[in-house]
């Protein structure tokens, strides 16, 4: 096909839809402040109850000691932060960490 093989078209074409969607990105690479973003916690309490779900009444699956650090989600949820492993503790007695980005 006008001289160009297949494998090289089909480059070309990859490349250009690459390029497209940078381009409508804003020339940033696709999805990078999502995996910029750093939420982390500390645990301001004097023992933190992990829960399996955001709420109180939710079976507590763990405890966490003072100034514990651990990853975490931006989502909070009935005044209960996830964490990165898809446990709960209440956002009332941890703070985020000074190099957190999420709120």
């Amino acid at each position: 096909m006008l001289g160009v093989p297949v494998r090289g078209m089909i480059v070309i074409g990859v490349l250009g839809v690459a390029g497209v969607m940078y381009l409508s990105n804003g020339g940033k690479p696709m999805n990078s402040e999502k995996s910029a973003q750093i939420c982390k916690i500390t645990v301001t309490a004097d023992i933190l109850n992990v829960r399996s779900g955001p709420g109180d009444m939710q079976p507590i699956v763990s405890t966490m000691p003072r100034d514990a650090v651990a990853d975490a989600q931006p989502r909070v949820e009935n005044g209960y932060r996830m964490l990165s492993d898809r446990r709960w503790v209440s956002s009332q007695f941890v703070a985020l960490t000074s190099d957190s980005t999420c709120t």
